[in-house]
Parts: C-alpha cells; structure tokens; sequence
C-alpha cells in the first residue's frame, strides 16, 4: 500500500511538472483567495484581542467642565476615593493633557498637540478593581453624570460593546467570504483538473487498456488536486505574513498605544486549518473534476 501511495504521488509529481503553467495559475487563483480569507481573519483575530484588552480595561475617563472650581474637583476626588470599586485616582489639568499628546514629534499626537489649551478638557482619571462587573461600572457611572461639575464620563465598556457588535457583523462577512473562497477553490480545481484530464485522454486510454482500475488513474489527479489547494493556501499565508510584518515594524508602536494590545499574527491553529482547508477542498473538486470523464 504504501508503495502505491508513492508510486501515485510520483505521477502526479511528474504531471504537475509536465504541465507547470496551468498547476501554477491555479495555485495562484486560489492564493489570491485565500489572502482576502487570511486577511479578514487577521483582522478578527486582532479585533477580539482588542476587545479582550478593553473589557479588562479597568479604568474611566471623567471629563469636568470648564466652569468646574478647584472646590469641585477637590471634593470629587475625594468622593471617588472612597468609592469602594476606585482604586486610583488621576486629576489631568487641560495643559498636562496637551503635554503628553505633544510627547511624540511625529504623528496624529503631534497634530492634536498642535491646538491649543482650550480645546483638551480636564479630567479625572480612575482605576478600578480588575474584578469589577458591568453592573457595577455602570451605576458609578450613572451617578457620576448627575454630578454639576462632571460634562462626561468615558469607560472602555461603551467602546467594547461597539467593537462586540463590529467584530460580529466582521464574523457575519467572513463566513460570507469563506463561502466564496470555497466556491473559487471548487471552480479552480476542477477546471485545472478537467483541463489536465483532457491533455491526458491518451494516456488515460492506454492505461484502461491495459486493465488500470479507475482508482489507479484518478490517484494522481486527486494528489494534484490537494496539492494545489495546499499550496494556494500556504502561498496565501506566507504572503500575509510577509505583509503583516512589513506593516507590524511601522505602526507597532502607534497601534500599541492607540488600541492597548500589540498587533499579532494568525494562530498557528488557524493557520493549519486553512491549509487542511485546500488540501480537502481541492481533493472534492478534483473528484467533481474526473466525475464526468472517469467512471468510479
């Protein structure tokens, strides 16, 4: 059996070689396919890591109006303090939050730096318990809007459930997308595979001649037909991976401090998935392939 199996992988081996150009515009095709896969899950992936971040964030913005006293915001933070959930509190004048946008000298920081005073409110700053729930989040909140002195309060929590509900509708088209991929891997392989079938009528009809079963000539057009999925979907990986590193090495530092995660790669989990995921559906679309010409 198992000199059956490299006798078949040896002639599809030497198919594939005779008739490169075609093998090679099909793993392209499906490369290509891939990539818009491979992309949109890279971007999930790094979206619930965002997400993940944020809910485990632990920390409010609350932004004073300007007509607030120095009275008031004394007695803020000494109110917060006591808040049982608060376990720092951060008083930010309007020039200290100019000043630490204005600590980069390049960028969208530097820009807003650029404005002046007037335009960056004062705030206070609050760290709460890492075990703090929703529930709780929300009714100090609440309470903190009443507050004459308090225009907003700003918590991870509002941006959270944002991102919940565009990582869902991201879900949503990435299915819709893996429907596609899956259909141009179908359509792909097996046109390569009819074509290739085609060019190897003769031998085909020498082979049946001499008694080969169907098992023994659809071998080697199965193992094209997984290589080429296989392929498509390794190409597809290597050329994110390629991209993602180039982009990683110039916005690492920004994308940190502007989302709170550093930005990663696929899981090698996801990774091995989608190559099994060529290998599979190039092996159905070859068999859909030789259906019509090669009786099973």
């Amino acid at each position: 059996m198992l000199d059956g199996s490299i006798g078949t992988t040896r002639r599809a081996r030497r198919g594939m070689l005779r008739e490169w150009r075609l093998h090679a515009l099909s793993v392209f095709s499906l490369a290509v396919a891939f990539v818009c896969l491979g992309a949109a899950l890279l971007v999930l992936t790094n979206l619930r890591a965002v997400e993940e971040r944020w809910a485990h964030a632990g920390r409010a913005s609350i932004y004073l109006k300007d007509n607030a006293s120095a009275e008031d915001v004394e007695a803020l933070k000494k109110a917060l303090g006591a808040v049982p959930i608060v376990t720092g509190v951060r008083y930010i004048s309007a020039s200290q939050a100019r000043a630490e946008f204005g600590q980069k000298e390049a960028g969208p920081r530097a820009e807003l730096a650029a404005l002046p005073v007037e335009a960056f409110p004062a705030s206070i700053e609050i760290e709460v318990r890492a075990d703090v729930t929703d529930a709780e989040l929300s009714d100090v909140v609440g309470k903190l809007r009443q507050l004459p002195a308090v225009d907003d309060v700003e918590t991870y929590q509002a941006w959270t459930e944002r991102l919940g509900r565009l990582i869902r509708g991201g879900v949503a088209a990435a299915a819709l997308l893996a429907l596609v991929v899956f259909a141009s891997v179908l359509a792909v392989v097996g046109s390569t595979i009819r074509l290739a079938l085609q060019r190897r009528r003769t031998e085909v009809e020498v082979l049946k001649l001499v008694g080969a079963t169907d098992r023994f000539i659809k071998g080697p057009f199965l193992v094209e037909g997984m290589s080429q999925g296989a392929l498509g979907a390794t190409g597809a990986v290597a050329l994110l991976a390629g991209l993602f590193f180039v982009v990683r090495g110039r916005l690492d530092a920004e994308l940190a401090t502007l989302l709170g995660v550093e930005p990663s790669f696929l899981p090698w989990q996801v990774v091995a998935g989608m190559v099994a995921v060529g290998m599979l559906l190039g092996m159905f679309a070859a068999l859909l392939g030789l259906r019509r010409l090669v009786t099973v």
